[in-house]
């Protein structure tokens, strides 16, 4: 659908990875989309969710609360191939607007709390989003996650890997933007990386977030010098 597309100046085909792009294929399990800030992952992940029919905040299908409407006009272009099955369970799990979906769900939806293993308001931002990982996910599903990492600390990270694959195990599919070295360890899954020239695939140890982690964590004290001095 790029014939459709006005203008490559404009926001969001302005930015380098979205203007190049013309298709992705997708893991049967995981894919990994990742980037530096600014890069499109978000917006690309966005425009996957919307046209998959989630609502712009998250949540899943069956909520279509959006407080504040500033979605990219890019799932409009996009055109999804989908398989003959379709998945039973489904959710979006957006960093920047879960609190409004649980907001949603504990004004509006209070009986369903129960899935997510009780109030979700009562827990901690990583409890919370763990409570969704481990309890509401069921599985045999499509999941969309948006920087899942963003609430949680390095042990609990590991925790949601874990919980990623116990939901590949259940023949779920996960797309997930994020920034994390230790999520993006998931074996087999497919890595895409947004850049100024582009998407392409790569390993998980080609990956900035491997290599600059592992540089950091491997001479540390060199690394800190090098960057307070400069």
């Amino acid at each position: 659908m790029r014939k459709a597309v006005s203008s490559y100046d404009a926001y969001p085909f302005d930015i380098p990875a979205i203007r190049s792009l013309s298709s992705l294929q997708f893991h049967a399990d995981v894919t990994f989309i990742v980037g530096e800030n600014g890069s499109g992952k978000s917006t690309l992940i966005e425009a996957i969710a919307l046209g998959l029919g989630f609502s712009l905040e998250g949540g899943p299908k069956s909520i279509q609360s959006i407080t504040h409407n500033n979605a990219s006009p890019l799932f409009e272009y996009l055109k999804l191939i989908r398989s003959y099955k379709l998945p039973k369970d489904n959710f979006f799990l957006r960093a920047e607007s879960f609190y409004n979906v649980a907001t949603y769900m504990e004004t509006n939806a209070a009986e369903y709390l129960r899935s997510y293993g009780g109030t979700l308001h009562g827990k901690s931002h990583g409890e919370a989003f763990l409570a969704v990982l481990t309890n509401k996910l069921k599985g045999d599903g499509l999941y969309i996650f948006d920087e899942p990492e963003a609430a949680l600390s390095p042990s609990r990270q590991m925790t949601a890997l874990v919980a990623i694959d116990q939901l590949v195990q259940k023949r779920s599919q996960l797309i997930i933007a994020t920034h994390s070295p230790i999520l993006l360890a998931y074996p087999s899954a497919v890595i895409y990386q947004l850049d100024e020239n582009g998407i392409k695939q790569i390993s998980y140890e080609d990956s900035p977030h491997y290599q600059i982690t592992k540089g950091f964590l491997d001479d540390y004290k060199r690394m800190v010098k090098m960057l307070l001095e400069n």
